[in-house]
Order: C-alpha cells, then structure tokens, then sequence
C-alpha cells in the first residue's frame, strides 16, 4: 500500500523531500535527507551556505564501501555522561538533546566524505544556519546498514542489531570520531573536516550467575523471514532453591520491555532491594525472565506477527518458549505463565495476553503504549487530518507529545518528536518510538519498508493506514470486535495499571480500553483497572516483589483442582 497523493498543489521543494522518504537511498550524500525548512516559512527550501562538515571513514579503519547513515553531533559541554559513564558528545543526541544532523550514503568509499551542510536535516535544529556562530565540542557517527534480502522478495537496508538494543550510538561495529572542539561560523565559507576511526567493540554480556542465565538462539522463521540470521534471546532469573530442589517445577513471569542484557526486576542492581525479597525465606517461587527479540527497525519487536518487522509472535512462541521450557523446570501450563510489563513492555504484556489467549493466565500491565489509537502520544489517528496539529474551526494548535506530570507543561510537540525521528534516520530507520509502531501496526509499502501513517515531514495522515492500524492492532478494538470469541477466555485476567497525568497520554488509550471492559457482559472481565493520581509515566502502586506475591496467590486460585504448589516451598 501507498500513501495516497495530496489533493493540494505541492511546492517542487516538497515533492524533492518526499522523493527521498519514500524513494530509498540516494548516492548522492549531499542530497539523501530531506532539506530543511526555514523558521517560519512554512514550507522547505534550499539554504544558501558554504559551510559544511566532510566526514570520512580512512581505508585504516575500514577498507570498504559503506551503506548507512552518517551523523554529526554538535553540544556546548563535553560533559560526562551518567548513563554511559563517559564523556562522549554522541551520547547527548536524543529526543530533548543537542543538535544533530544525519545524511545516507550509499556505497561510500574509504576516504570519501559524506557531506552535512545548510540543507541537511537535523533535530532539533533543522539547518545549520540555524546554530548561533561560537565554539562546540562536535562528535560523528557512521551507522551501519545491512542488505537484507527478505522471503517476501523485498530487498532492504537496515541495521543488522548485535545484540545492543538498536541504538546507533552504541551498536557494535558502528564507526565514530574523537571529540573535536571547533569554532562553527554557519555563514561562513568553511569546511570543518571529521574522520570517524574509532569501531564499537562487540557487546560485553553478562556472565551468568548461580541465580541469573542467559542465551540466546537463532530463530529459523525469523532468519527465513529477513533473510539473514536473527536471534532470540531470554535472561532468567531462578528461584532460591532451584539447585537444591531438582523435582519441582515452577510458574513463569514473562516480564516484557526494551531490549536489555539486565535480569528481571532489577535483581542485579546494586540499589534494590529486590534481590533480598526473592531470596527470602517467605517468598513465592518463580522463575522470572525477560524476552530479548530485537528488530531491524527497534530495540523490541513488539512481539507480535506484522507484515514489515515479520513474524515475530510465531516465532516467540513456537521457537524461543519452548526452548527455554526445554531447559529450564517451567509448568509448561496456561495457569502458570503469567505477563507484566511497562511502557513498550505494558503494550507487548496486554496484547500477548489479549492475542494468545489459551497460552497465559493472566497480565499485570502498566502505562502500556496506545492500546486505542484515538490517542498515539496526542494523535488521533482517525479523526486528525494532519500528525502535527489539531484543527478547531478557527484556531489550529501545536499537537502535543509529551508533557510534564508535576505542571501538564508541553516539552515535546508530535512535529518536534517526529522531526527527531525523521533526522535520525529516513523510511522509518530511526530505532525510535513512532517509526515502530508504524512498523508493526501497518502494512507494507510498496518498496519493502512499512508504509508510513503520516508524512514525517509535513504530519499529512494517510487515512488507509489508519485504517490498517485499526484493522490490526488497535486493541480496544480488537476486544470489542471479537469479544464474543475470546472474553470466555480473559475473565480475570486483564489488570492495568496507568498515572492520570502519564508523560505520554497512555492513559487516554487505557480510559478508552477500560470503558469497553466494563460494558462487556456474558462474559464480564473481572479484571481491573488502576489510576495513579497525577501519576507520570513511572508510577507504580506496588513494588516487584509486591506483584509477585498478587500473582503467585491468582496462580494458586486458577490452579488445576488436584495440582500441587511445591513449589512454595
């Protein structure tokens, strides 16, 4: 499927930038983005400006044609990172950070730049000319792109994850400079020089521990689906007592979110007190793990089948579950395998529970991402015309994506995050959060990527596309729609968790969710649905181990009549 065309006469400016978006990669490093827009002008045109960045990779680092997107980052500060735990400017970049630009280049050959100038995109300035003239600290980054050659007969470009979590910052065997200070002059005719010659070692993981494993495996319907080799992958969290009790099987908790090589529920942090409670003396017994299934396009797969990121829930369920059953004591039964998660992880727990009904006994999820898609971080994608700004009759307002729970002050317009998104990479390869529920949500388009909702640089909805996004994976829909089928099969065991005052608006897709929960009759859900007054993004009611102990007694209620609990021990 395509966008379909807008009725309105396009300026030639416009129609250059969307060539690019829905065209693919050009050769042309100069021209591989789309060209920025003047402040206020209302529309793209091209700047006028002799002052470029020229970043290389030398044949010494790598002696070969490169695909993939180059950036450069531009800051104030050298600081510290404390995420990171260095100083790296790269590391600044990111939805409210420092200015950065992005170009694609294919087949680049060592020693030949990749050219940032005026008309380059970037986030969140869009032009160079744009930076106030003074000195920075500047850092560049090559992110490399694969060949994929899909089962499907489409042949993309993306990034090939290593096991980092889709982060073009950190990905191994991605290219970067050193830290160079510069004096940058936007109106001046000058040309700053980069090579990028430092390469991201491959990841570090874990070793594993008397109460923490990890592997990981290579999926053979994924692999076929992109052809080429795709992992999956789980970290587990035993019991104490595993070792010592080797007849006893136990309940599962599949704790679902962003890709992380960390054990469940913080058990490793230095700072929790999880760990303490779990080997308690009077704690119930699980085995807790956390699902690693990294795509092309995200951190996270969403962990459902779609057309553009492949069939990841068959995959998850026929190849990586019972894997893991295979090696570790699980109850290899609904009643035992229970869901929770937050964020990405709220989303992917609800609808794992909602779509495989007979597989879980029950999901505990918190500020999951839009489960109705009347608000997907402020659009409503069926009744808004355009993604970045509402229309009231006479007035038309700024469509907001994120907000501050303390005051409800905006920090982040949908046009804002979107041209982030749009500057960190093109045909959605941005690793970022709307490009991937474009991606799973969606169809395919015409050229292999996922056909896009709206336009990302003008915000024009695509109304066919809002209606496979509803079709699909609009939840509250699905519910509504099959209801009849599958509630037999979800009585007590749906719970939500959300703060009314979420940073991203989650809460309006679960006060959407829960008006159709209470409606249903024959059967009623008995489940649940919790508010956190003035509640962000993070607010929880309970602790972990709090969770634990809610679900180990629903485990014990749902149980089997003649099934044992050895393992409460």
């Amino acid at each position: 499927m395509t966008p379909r065309t807008a009725s309105r006469r396009v300026p030639l400016s416009v129609l250059a930038v969307l060539s690019v978006f829905f065209l693919g990669p050009l050769t042309s490093c100069q021209n591989a983005q789309p060209t920025p827009a003047v402040i206020g002008s209302g529309q793209p045109t091209v700047q006028e400006s002799d002052f470029r960045f020229e970043i290389s990779v030398p044949a010494s680092v790598l002696d070969e044609t490169l695909t993939g997107r180059m950036f450069v980052v531009i800051s104030r500060n050298n600081d510290v990172i404390p995420r990171y735990g260095e100083r790296a400017v790269r590391f600044q970049a990111g939805r409210t950070g420092v200015p950065f630009f992005g170009v694609d280049v294919e087949d680049l050959r060592p020693g030949e730049p990749a050219v940032i100038d005026a008309n380059t995109f970037g986030s969140p300035l869009e032009s160079l000319l744009e930076l106030p003239a003074g000195d920075y600290y500047v850092q560049a980054v090559f992110h490399k792109y694969t060949q994929f050659n899909r089962s499907d007969g489409h042949t993309v470009w993306m990034h090939d994850d290593q096991w980092e979590g889709q982060n073009w910052k950190t990905s191994p065997g991605n290219i970067y400079s050193d830290v160079q200070q510069v004096h940058i002059d936007p109106t001046a005719a000058d040309t700053i020089r980069v090579e990028v010659t430092n390469v991201i070692p491959p990841i570090d993981v874990p070793p594993d521990s008397k109460y923490v494993k990890r592997f990981k495996i290579q999926s053979e319907i994924l692999s076929a689906f992109w052809g080429r080799p795709i992992d999956l992958g789980m970290v587990v969290l035993l019991p104490e007592g595993y070792d010592e009790h080797p007849d006893v099987r136990y309940p599962v908790v599949y704790s679902q979110g962003h890709f992380s090589l960390a054990a469940p529920f913080g058990f490793e942090s230095e700072t929790s007190t999880f760990r303490e409670e779990w080997l308690g003396p009077d704690f119930p017994r699980f085995i807790a793990v956390t699902l690693q299934h990294p795509c092309p396009y995200f951190d996270d797969s969403y962990g459902v089948d779609s057309p553009s990121v492949g069939p990841y829930g068959t995959a998850i369920h026929e190849e990586l579950i019972p894997e893991f059953e295979r090696r570790f004591r699980a109850i290899p039964e609904p009643y035992a395998r229970v869901l929770t998660g937050g964020s990405t992880g709220g989303w992917i727990s609800f609808a794992l529970q909602v779509y495989y009904p007979d597989f879980y006994g029950g999901t505990w999820s918190f500020a999951p991402d839009p489960l109705d898609f009347r608000n997907v971080e402020g659009i409503n994608i069926y009744e808004d015309v355009n993604a970045f700004h509402k229309v009231h009759e006479w007035r038309t307002v700024p469509t907001p994506n994120s907000r501050v729970p303390a005051t409800g002050e905006i920090n982040l317009t949908s046009e804002q995050r979107n041209h982030f998104e749009l500057a960190s990479g093109t045909k959605g390869r941005s690793g970022e959060q709307i490009d991937i529920w474009s991606a799973v949500f969606g169809p395919l388009g015409d050229d292999g990527y996922f056909a896009p909702l709206f336009d990302k640089l003008t915000g024009e909805i695509y109304p066919e596309v809002a209606q496979a996004w509803k079709e699909n994976y609009d939840i509250r829909h699905y519910l509504e729609t099959n209801w009849p089928t599958i509630g037999p099969k979800l009585v007590g065991k749906l719970n939500l968790f959300v703060g009314t005052m979420d940073n991203y608006y989650l809460d309006i897709g679960v006060k959407h969710t829960e008006a159709f929960l209470e409606s249903t009759t024959n059967p009623y859900y008995a489940g649940t649905v919790t508010y956190g007054a003035h509640g962000g993004h993070g607010w929880r009611p309970m602790t972990s181990a709090q969770l634990l102990r809610l679900m180990a007694q629903r485990i014990m209620e749902n149980r089997p009549a003649g099934t044992g609990v050895d393992w409460m021990y």
